[in-house]
């Protein structure tokens, strides 16, 4: 039996990584782990999964090189292992929007019906920011925030946006942003706005992409 050689080696654990992600629901874990660390029990809230069935896949995915965990008292926390699977799950988002019909309609079925607007880039973002033309709207919930978030963003999770327009102006433009690039809180917000006569745009993608281009944020991922 002759022995393999480096690139088929190479190429069995390349398979093994995509292995590990190729689930909706570990797909579902890495988008929170995005966010920043969390504990097995509240992975397993967010996504309406047992903890024991949580604990599984990111047992398959640590061992595959896609996330890290800690142990703090009688928690474990998980973390992505590093920016890297960003990159990993922005591949996979480009080449399916590319390539399957599926994913054409219902990105124009369900987003593009909520938004059809060109989103305001990092870059004209971070112009606009430095003279002070827009206000920043972070939709995610309180404890995501909490992890980081983009400077000077306001906390206004989409359940209870109703409730607090108030505090939003309407003599300045809004930039919403959430999860990432298909967070469906931002397109839900960004369309809410937009019927009460909000001047609103969402951010490119999210949270995760803006900290991993090295850009500034505060919170929890800045100390």
């Amino acid at each position: 039996m002759s022995s393999r050689s480096p690139k088929q080696v190479l190429f069995a654990q390349f398979a093994a990584v995509a292995k590990a992600a190729a689930h909706p629901l570990r797909l579902a874990i890495l988008e929170q782990l995005a966010q920043g660390p969390r504990s097995v029990e509240v992975l397993a809230d967010r996504t309406g999964v047992a903890v024991a069935n949580v604990s599984q896949h990111l047992q398959h995915m640590r061992r595959a090189g896609l996330t890290t965990a800690r142990r703090e008292g009688k928690y474990v926390f998980y973390s992505l292992a590093d920016e890297a699977v960003l990159d990993l799950l922005a591949t996979l988002r480009r080449v399916a929007e590319r390539n399957l019909a599926e994913v054409e309609r219902v990105v124009r079925d369900y987003f593009e019906k909520r938004d059809d607007l060109a989103p305001v880039s990092r870059a004209e973002l971070m112009r606009r920011l430095k003279d002070r033309e827009v206000v920043l709207l972070d939709v995610r919930p309180e404890d995501e925030f909490a992890l980081g978030h983009l400077p000077g963003a306001l906390n206004l999770p989409l359940a209870a946006l109703q409730k607090r327009l108030g505090a939003l102006p309407r003599d300045r433009e809004i930039v919403a942003y959430c999860r990432g690039p298909y967070c469906v809180l931002s397109y839900e917000a960004v369309a809410a706005l937009r019927v009460r006569g909000f001047k609103v745009r969402r951010l490119e993608d999210g949270y995760p992409e803006w900290r991993a281009a090295g850009l500034p944020v505060e919170g929890a991922a800045a100390s």
